[in-house]
């Protein structure tokens, strides 16, 4: 079931081809293994093929406030999912620090002994509640969207963009996935078409496929969460409601669902530079603090090997001490500080953390098991979903 993508010799994305082919193209001197941001197995021919045709392959995003599920789907195959750890909360809290600390800065400058007319408050140059920008953490959320997109697009051959509209109705009024919607869409635009998809259509085709969605425990790290939605949304290219003839509505459309490889994603939490800590040391010397550079040749975010003994450690730099490298998992959990002499560069920071499935990983659990063992997936065709029967189909 696993497609590898290819790339042309000029580095034009190609359709993926079956795992059996790839092998035996590198083993035949054909082709070569090239790397990509997104951690997938990718290939690039060394000799032009005679056909460089493609056939429409879709991204399914589903925009989240702390996560986003992303799907890569043809109509025989599904290539790729994705659940994205946004940083909403990380970029609010330091943006609530960074005002607390300007404000504190400000505070000091004035002499509270002196009337309050003639104190150094300075007035606003301009009006800067006029503007219309989009909020830090939400921006930070949509643009881990773009930059993984980005990749995609020089990996596989895109064509449509599904992506999920939210409408917030009712009581609600206000969602913070709406804000900058329209921002986001006009990004989307130049990468591909892009296709609107509200949620309950989501949810229908969802259903139809026979996708099982995991309604609780939503930050947990599977594909029954987030990327689900993702796929369905990629499907949503593919098939579609419709009138099937006077008097009946159905399906119609093809579509595969198939087991595809599955990754975590999200950005390295690296504090940034900041030249006024909350509280500065005695005797006003100021510690360093943040920034992505160390002392010892390596950046914050790369991804490192590291030993210590016996044992030998994967993960990445999060920080430095005067003869030491920290190093962290996935996670940001600090597996050990270890010897500048012990530690080597695998990869430099990419501004991801990518932690990818060694299995193929499906969205359609067996019956009266857990969810974490699933069978050979069902296949859509038009008119319903295949699960080895005979199907009528529609014309």
């Amino acid at each position: 079931m696993l497609r590898v993508p290819v790339l042309s010799p000029l580095g034009k994305p190609l359709m993926p081809t079956k795992a059996s082919r790839a092998r035996r193209w590198l083993k035949e001197g054909k082709a070569r293994v090239v790397y990509n941001d997104l951690g997938i197995f990718q290939l690039q021919l060394i000799k032009c093929p005679p056909t460089t045709n493609t056939q429409p392959i879709a991204v399914g995003i589903d925009p989240g406030k702390h996560y986003t599920g992303i799907g890569v789907q043809s109509f025989k195959f599904t290539l790729w999912m994705a659940h994205l750890q946004l940083p909403f909360k990380t970029v609010k809290y330091r943006m609530e620090q960074r005002a607390m600390m300007r404000r504190g800065r400000r505070g000091k400058r004035i002499n509270r002994k002196l009337p309050y007319n003639q104190r150094a408050h300075r007035q606003k140059r301009f009006d800067n509640r006029g503007q219309s920008k989009l909020p830090p953490s939400i921006r930070a959320n949509r643009e881990l969207e773009l930059r993984v997109l980005d990749e995609l697009s020089v990996i596989y051959p895109i064509t449509t963009i599904a992506y999920e509209i939210v409408k917030a109705r009712g009581d609600k009024g206000f969602s913070p996935v709406m804000v900058g919607q329209k921002w986001q869409l006009e990004n989307l635009a130049t990468y591909a078409e892009v296709k609107q998809v509200e949620g309950w259509q989501t949810a229908n085709i969802r259903q139809q496929l026979g996708l099982h969605k995991q309604k609780h425990s939503k930050s947990d790290a599977i594909p029954a969460t987030h990327a689900v939605d993702g796929v369905a949304l990629g499907a949503s290219a593919f098939i579609r409601y419709a009138m099937i003839d006077r008097q009946t509505m159905g399906w119609k459309g093809d579509v595969n669902i198939t087991p595809a490889p599955f990754s975590v994603i999200r950005r390295p939490p690296v504090s940034r530079r900041q030249l006024h800590l909350m509280v500065p040391a005695k005797g006003g010397v100021r510690r360093k603090y943040g920034g992505t550079v160390t002392r010892h040749g390596f950046r914050k975010g790369d991804y490192v090997e590291a030993t210590q003994g016996s044992k030998t450690y994967f993960g990445w730099v999060s920080g430095d001490t005067e003869k030491q490298v920290s190093v962290s998992d996935q996670n940001w959990k600090r597996l050990g500080q270890f010897s500048k002499n012990k530690v080597r560069l695998v990869q430099r920071c990419t501004g991801l953390i990518v932690l990818p499935t060694r299995k193929l990983s499906s969205l359609f659990p067996v019956e009266g098991s857990s969810l974490t063992h699933y069978p050979s997936p069902p296949c859509f065709a038009e008119g319903g979903v295949s699960r080895g029967k005979k199907m009528k189909y529609f014309s």
